[in-house]
């Protein structure tokens, strides 16, 4: 639900699809054999144009009614998947088969479970002003939204009849939320009010971008969209005291939902467990390395934008170089200008939240996870080779692969070697690790329906060293919020980085076993290489190992 950029967006990916469905039909029509990777291809491209809505009085449909009968239509989609058998197949297709089956399950589970038309009024937010660092935007998100980002200014007649479209699907999608929003998740309710009035306040955003001289079809477009925002934000107020209910999923359906959607090997008490791990093992790698570093003058953070600006200078300039000389993987041109257009600015100490104080002190462990930002240049400029990786997969799919390589990155570069001239920088590394597994932790507690949002965000807040998430609330709620909407998302930073360091772990010794030698960058290299997909289907593809798999088919 989260894989289009506008409603322009919309119809150009329904048309790519339905070229690639016409491409492939008219390439193999003749002797084809039954279940070949064409038929997938093609199953796909007719997979993805029906995965999105219909229009309904210029929105996306997500009526009951809709969705009753859509669902019914998927079980036609799962039994030609079925039919198709992949055994045969070289990996990497067999991989794509299973891509594909995650994103069928996937639809399934939102329309019995997740239902996020119906519990989660942030669904409905339609305007976003940046980019997502990650394939596409974090949690469910509806099918039409107005990327702002995507326009320059002053708009070309082309563009501003684009955002006009883009706008007019906000009225009746509004109006829309008010019919569909039966549910009785009281956190998602409550919380999700805050990003519709952050809608209203970014259609102001756009009012100053088009200016104050733009034509009067731009004008009604925007004051409309304005007045049926301002409506919903006045609606949901008003129903929020009547509801009560809960907001997580359970444990069974979150077991469910990571096997059989995301594709991570692990249940709900795996990751209980795991996290558990992790955040006794940040906080007591960052202890031992305060013993070490007892001696050494302590970090000073930036506190001129001057000197901000010269310390993420240096941090750039150093994280490339390390990548580079160091030989941890292969840097392509398209790298650093990515990195460098998110370096980020000076903040006053009162207003630096949990990822600023860090940035303040030391750049460079956010730096690293910034790796998000060269895997999007990536997919831009070495499009993958399979249409079924080349865009964003859906429903957060990508989360294990995108949010587990940027953590994972920051503690592997660090043991290669990167703050080798620089032993503080370790400690924040452990910090921004323990904060990951606080809130992680936190938000398993909240989907088992053992913790409120509220609750969870403690201890979230409380596990986090040196009191940094209790600076600046605001990050606190939206991430917690983001993680009950999502479910996974919140421990993918950390399941996906224990997967994709157990992933190194039986490369490096299929490696040694073949008396080959080992170079972490044709590790990196493989794994840019496959795309953005799942870390256990990568672990399949690198390795041959197939027992994650066989365990998520309930084979072993």
């Amino acid at each position: 639900m989260n894989h289009k950029s506008g409603i322009g967006g919309y119809f150009l990916g329904i048309v790519f699809l339905a070229a690639i469905a016409g491409a492939i039909g008219s390439c193999s029509a003749a002797g084809r054999t039954a279940g070949s990777y064409q038929d997938l291809l093609q199953l796909f491209a007719e997979w993805r144009e029906f995965e999105s809505p219909p229009m309904l009085n210029g929105a996306p449909d997500y009526t009951a009614e809709r969705f009753a009968a859509r669902h019914a239509e998927l079980a036609d989609y799962q039994a030609r998947l079925q039919a198709i058998d992949p055994s045969q197949w070289p990996i990497d297709q067999q991989v794509d088969w299973h891509i594909v089956r995650a994103e069928m399950n996937g639809f399934d589970f939102n329309h019995r479970v997740l239902k996020p038309w119906v519990r989660d009024p942030a669904f409905y937010q339609s305007i976003w002003l940046n980019k997502s660092d990650v394939p596409a935007h974090e949690g469910p998100t509806h099918h039409a939204v107005l990327e702002l980002w995507t326009y320059e200014f002053p708009l070309s007649p082309d563009e501003k009849q684009r955002l006009l479209t883009d706008l007019r699907v906000i009225p009746p999608l509004m109006e829309q939320a008010r019919r569909n929003l039966t549910g009785n998740a009281r956190d998602l309710w409550v919380a999700g009010i805050r990003n519709i009035r952050a809608q209203r306040r970014n259609l102001d955003v756009v009012a100053e971008r088009v200016g104050s001289d733009a034509d009067d079809e731009m004008q009604q477009a925007i004051q409309a969209a304005k007045a049926a925002t301002e409506e919903l934000v006045a609606w949901l107020e008003e129903q929020a005291p009547s509801k009560t209910g809960p907001s997580g999923i359970g444990k069974d359906n979150y077991t469910w939902y990571q096997q059989n959607v995301h594709l991570v090997p692990l249940s709900w008490e795996d990751e209980v467990r795991l996290l558990k791990r992790e955040l006794d093992r940040a906080w007591s790698s960052l202890k031992l390395e305060e013993q070490r570093n007892r001696h050494l003058p302590p970090l000073r953070a930036a506190s001129s934008p001057q000197e901000f600006d010269a310390l993420a200078d240096r941090s750039a300039t150093h994280l490339m170089s390390f990548l580079k000389e160091r030989g941890i993987l292969t840097v392509k041109d398209y790298m650093e200008p990515a990195l460098r257009e998110h370096l980020g600015s000076f903040v006053p100490s009162q207003r630096r939240n949990f990822f600023r104080i860090a940035s303040h002190y030391d750049p460079t462990p956010l730096y690293c996870h910034f790796y998000h930002w060269f895997e999007l240049a990536r997919m831009r400029e070495e499009p993958h080779p399979s249409p079924i990786r080349r865009g964003p997969l859906l429903y957060n799919i990508f989360d294990s692969r995108n949010e587990g390589t940027a953590t994972g990155v920051e503690e592997m570069f660090m043991h290669a070697g990167l703050y080798d001239d620089n032993p503080r920088g370790r400690e924040i590394v452990w910090i921004m690790m323990a904060q990951r597994a606080a809130r992680g932790l936190g938000s398993l507690y909240a989907h088992a329906n053992q913790m409120s949002m509220t609750e969870a965000g403690g201890i979230h807040m409380e596990w986090t060293p040196r009191g940094w998430m209790k600076t600046e609330k605001q990050l606190l709620i939206f991430e917690q919020h983001l993680y009950l909407r999502q479910p996974g998302y919140g421990t993918s930073y950390i399941t996906g980085k224990y997967l994709l360091e157990r992933t190194l772990a039986d490369w490096g010794k299929l490696r040694e076993e073949q008396g080959r030698e080992f170079k972490l960058a044709d590790f990196f290299d493989e794994l840019n290489s496959i795309g953005n997909i799942p870390i256990a289907l990568g672990r399949w593809q690198m390795t041959g190992l197939d027992d994650e798999i066989k365990m998520l088919l309930g084979e072993d």
